[in-house]
C-alpha cells in the first residue's frame, strides 16, 4: 500500500513556479488555434474500408448489425427524428416496407406533431405506389394536424394526380371548413377552373369574400367574373362590395377598380358618378390615388367642365382636412364657403354654414369671436342674397343674436345689418325693435349712431331728438355727439335749442375732444353773425385755456368781422396774448403768436408797428445739456435751440454778457489781422503784380 502510494506520488509532475507574470509580446487568441488546428487536419480520420456482401449468410449478419445500431441510437435519444427516419429510409432502400413502416408507426407515437415526419411517411406510401395507404396517413394528417396546410396541399395534389377529381374536391371542402389562408381558397378556385367548372368557382368565392372580407378578394371576384364575360355578375359583385364596406371603411382601391370596370364596358357616367360619390366621402390623404385616376378619365373622356368638376373636388377635400384638424379656423372656413358657394346647390352650402356656425369660440373673449361672427353674417347674406329666403335669413340674424352673451361683449354690426335686412323687407317695426332691444341691452355709440342716422333717413326727427337725449345719458363726454345734436337743431332752424345744448355741452366736467366742441360752438355762432356772443365765447374759452391757438383765431375773429376798428382789436388782442404768454414756458407757442403778430403787421400795419414787432422776435441761440437714460444714468451732452426774447427782463444779464463776448471776438479777429508777417509784406511788395499770359 505504501509503495503504491510511493509510487504515485512519483507520477504526479511537480507544477513549474511562474516567475515572470508579465503578458508575451505575442498574444495567440482561440481563433488562430482553431485555425491552425483545420490546417494541419489533426482529428481527421481515415475513410472506413468497403465492404463487399457476397452471400446471404453475410447480407443477414450486416443487416442484425445496422439495425441493432439504429435501435440503440433511438434508445439513446428517442425524441431525435432524424434517427428513426434514416432507419425507415435504411429499410425503405432494402424494400421492407412493413418494416418502414412499422418505424414510423413507432416515430408517431413519439412526436405525432412533427410535420416532417407524416411527409416522409406519406411519401414513402407514395413513391412504392401504395394509395391507399398514402390516403390513410394522409387522413390521419389532417385530422391530427388540420391547420399544417402543406398536409392539404400534398393530399388535393396526390387525389387530382389520380385522376380522382371528386375525391380532390371533397379533400379540398373539408379543408375550406377550417377557414385557411387565402391562397388556399385560390387554390381551390383554380382547380375548379382547371376543370371549366365556372359555377362552381363562383361559389367558392362568394364563401371566400365572406370569409376573407378584403378590398383586394372582392375585386379579385369581380375582375373573375368579367374575365369570364358575365359582366352583370362583375357590376353587381362591385355594387355588393360598396354595400359591404360602407362609409366607415371605404377604401380607394375599391372604387378605382369599379370605375376602371365600368369604364372598360363604356359607361362614362357611371364612371363619373361612381368617382365623386367616393371623392365625396374619403378622406384627401387616402384618395390620392382616386384623384389621380379620376383626373386621368376626365382628361380622357370629359369636357371642360367636368375638369373644373375634379379641382373643385380637390379643393373641397382639402378644405375639409383643414376643418377637420382645426374646427376653430375660420380662414379655413370662409375660403370652404366661398368654394361651396360658387359651385353647390343651396342645401349643401346650408350644411357647410351650420357646420361652421356649430363651432363656437370656446372663450367668452370678443377678439376670438371678430371672425366667427363673419360667418353668420356671410349666412344671412347668402340666404338673403343668394337663396332669396327672407325668412331662413330672419332666422338666421336671430339665432346669431341669442348666440351673442351681450352681457360681456356685442357686435354692433349684426344689430344694425338686422335693422337694415327688415327696412328692406319693408318692416319698419320689427327694425326699431331690434334696434331698441340693442340700446337696452348693450348700449354702444354705433348703435346709437346708426339708429339716428336710420331715423334721420325716414324724417323722424322727434325720435332723433329721444335718441341723442338717451346716447348723451349714456355718453355725455362724447363731444362729436353734442356738436351732431346741435347741428340737427340748427337744420330744423331751432337756433335757440341748439345754442342750449351747445352751453349743456361746454358744461360737461369731462369730455373727450374740448376744443373741437368749442370750436364748433364758437363757428355757429360766427354763422349766427353773433359776433359779441362769439367774442364772450372766445374770452370764456381763454378763462379756461391759454392755448397760442385761441389767441391767433381770437386775434383773426376780430380781424374777419369787418367792422370799424377791427385793425386795432385784433392788434390789442396780439398784445394782450403776448403779454399773457410772457410767463409761458412754451417758448415756441410764444414765438409762434409773434410770427402771426408780424404777418398781421406785414399786411395792415405801419412801418413803426413792424418795427415794434420786429423788436420783440427772439434770438435764437444754441445751447447745451445733459441727457439722461431711463435708468438715471448719463449719456452724454445734446445740442438744442433756444429762444431768448428781448422784453423778458430775467435774461437782461445773459444778453448783456453774450453781447460782450461777441464784441471781445471781433476785436481779436481785428487784431490777429492787423499783426502780421513784415517780411512777407516786403516780398510781397518785391515781386509786384503777377500776369497771366
Amino acid at each position: 500500500m505504501a509503495a503504491s502510494t510511493a509510487a504515485g506520488k512519483q507520477r504526479i509532475p511537480k507544477v513549474a513556479k511562474v516567475k515572470n507574470k508579465a503578458p508575451a509580446e505575442v498574444q495567440i487568441t482561440a481563433e488562430q488555434l482553431l485555425r491552425e488546428a483545420k490546417e494541419r487536419e489533426l482529428e481527421l480520420l481515415p475513410p472506413p474500408p468497403q465492404q463487399k456482401i457476397t452471400d446471404e449468410e453475410e447480407l443477414n449478419d450486416y443487416k442484425l448489425r445496422k439495425r441493432k445500431t439504429f435501435e440503440d441510437n433511438i434508445r439513446k435519444n428517442r425524441t431525435v427524428i432524424s434517427n428513426w427516419i434514416k432507419y425507415a429510409q435504411w429499410e425503405e432502400s432494402l424494400k421492407e416496407i412493413q418494416r418502414a413502416r412499422s418505424i414510423y408507426e413507432r416515430a408517431l407515437d413519439v412526436d405525432y406533431r412533427n410535420i416532417t415526419l407524416w411527409l416522409k411517411y406519406a411519401e414513402m406510401e407514395m413513391k412504392n405506389r401504395q394509395v391507399n395507404h398514402a390516403r390513410n396517413i394522409w387522413d390521419r394528417a389532417i385530422t391530427t394536424l388540420p391547420r399544417v396546410n402543406q398536409f392539404w396541399y400534398k393530399y388535393t395534389y396526390m387525389e387530382e394526380m389520380l385522376g380522382n377529381i371528386a375525391g380532390a374536391r371533397q379533400v379540398f371542402e373539408r379543408w375550406m371548413e377550417w377557414q385557411p389562408e387565402e391562397q388556399a381558397w385560390h387554390s381551390y378556385i383554380n382547380f375548379e377552373l382547371r376543370y371549366k367548372e365556372v359555377d362552381r368557382a363562383r361559389t367558392i368565392y362568394e364563401r371566400f369574400v365572406l370569409v376573407h372580407p378584403d378590398v383586394k378578394n372582392w375585386i379579385k371576384y369581380a375582375r373573375f367574373e368579367e374575365k369570364h364575360g358575365y359582366f352583370a355578375h362583375a357590376r353587381k359583385v362591385y355594387e355588393r362590395a360598396v354595400e359591404f364596406f360602407g362609409d366607415e371603411h371605404m377604401d380607394e382601391h375599391l372604387y378605382v377598380a369599379f370605375a376602371k370596370f365600368e369604364e372598360n364596358q363604356k359607361e362614362f357616367e357611371r364612371v363619373r358618378v361612381i368617382y365623386k360619390y367616393a371623392l365625396d366621402r374619403i378622406s384627401k390623404q387616402e384618395a390620392q390615388e382616386l384623384f389621380k385616376n379620376y383626373t386621368i378619365f376626365e382628361k380622357k373622356f370629359g369636357d371642360r367642365r367636368g375638369i373644373e368638376d375634379i379641382i373643385v373636388s380637390k379643393r373641397r377635400f382639402q378644405y375639409e382636412e383643414e376643418v377637420k384638424a382645426n374646427p376653430h379656423n375660420y380662414d379655413a372656413w370662409f375660403d370652404y364657403l366661398r368654394l361651396v358657394e360658387s359651385d353647390a346647390e343651396a342645401e349643401t352650402v346650408r350644411e357647410v354654414y351650420e357646420r361652421a356656425i356649430a363651432n363656437v369660440p370656446p372663450i367668452q373673449e370678443k377678439r376670438h369671436w371678430k371672425r366667427y361672427i363673419y360667418l353668420w353674417v356671410n349666412y344671412a347674406l347668402y340666404e338673403e342674397l343668394e337663396a332669396k329666403d327672407p325668412e331662413r335669413t330672419r332666422q338666421v340674424y336671430q339665432a346669431s343674436l341669442e348666440l351673442i352673451p351681450h352681457k360681456k361683449f356685442t357686435f354692433a354690426k349684426m344689430w344694425l345689418l338686422y335693422a337694415q335686412f327688415e327696412i328692406r323687407q319693408k318692416n319698419l317695426p320689427f327694425a326699431r325693435r331690434a334696434l331698441g332691444t340693442s340700446i337696452g341691452k348693450c348700449p354702444k355709440n354705433k348703435l346709437f349712431k346708426g339708429y339716428i342716422e336710420l331715423e334721420l333717413q325716414l324724417r323722424e326727427f322727434d325720435r332723433c331728438r329721444k335718441l341723442y337725449e338717451k346716447f348723451l345719458e349714456f355718453g355725455p363726454e362724447n363731444c362729436t355727439s353734442w356738436i351732431k345734436f346741435a347741428e340737427l337743431e340748427t337744420i330744423l332752424g331751432d337756433i335757440e335749442r341748439a345754442r342750449a345744448i351747445y352751453e349743456l355741452a361746454i358744461s360737461q366736467p369731462r369730455l373727450d375732444m374740448p376744443e373741437v366742441l368749442w370750436k364748433s360752438y364758437i363757428d355757429f355762432e360766427i354763422e349766427q353773425e353773433e359776433t359779441e356772443r362769439t367774442r364772450n365765447l372766445y374770452r370764456r374759452l381763454l378763462q379756461r385755456t391759454q392755448h397760442v391757438k385761441v389767441w391767433i383765431s381770437f386775434a383773426q375773429f376780430e380781424l374777419s368781422s369787418g367792422k370799424e376798428g377791427s385793425l386795432a382789436k385784433c392788434r390789442q388782442i396780439y398784445e394782450e396774448a403776448n403779454k399773457t404768454m410772457r410767463n409761458c414756458e412754451e417758448k415756441e407757442e410764444r414765438l409762434m403768436l409773434l410770427e402771426s403778430w408780424r404777418s398781421f403787421e406785414d399786411e395792415f400795419g405801419t412801418v413803426s408797428d413792424k418795427e415794434r414787432v420786429d423788436k420783440l422776435m427772439p434770438e435764437k441761440v444754441k445751447k447745451r445739456r445733459k441727457v439722461q437714460t431711463d435708468d438715471g444714468s448719463d449719456a452724454g451732452w445734446e445740442e438744442y435751440y433756444d429762444y431768448i426774447f428781448p422784453e423778458d427782463a430775467a435774461n437782461q444779464p445773459n444778453l448783456k454778457l453774450l453781447a460782450m463776448a461777441k464784441l471781445w471776438k471781433k476785436q481779436q479777429q481785428e487784431k490777429e489781422a492787423g499783426e502780421r508777417d513784415p517780411d512777407k509784406d516786403i516780398a510781397e511788395s518785391e515781386s509786384g503784380p503777377s500776369c497771366s499770359c
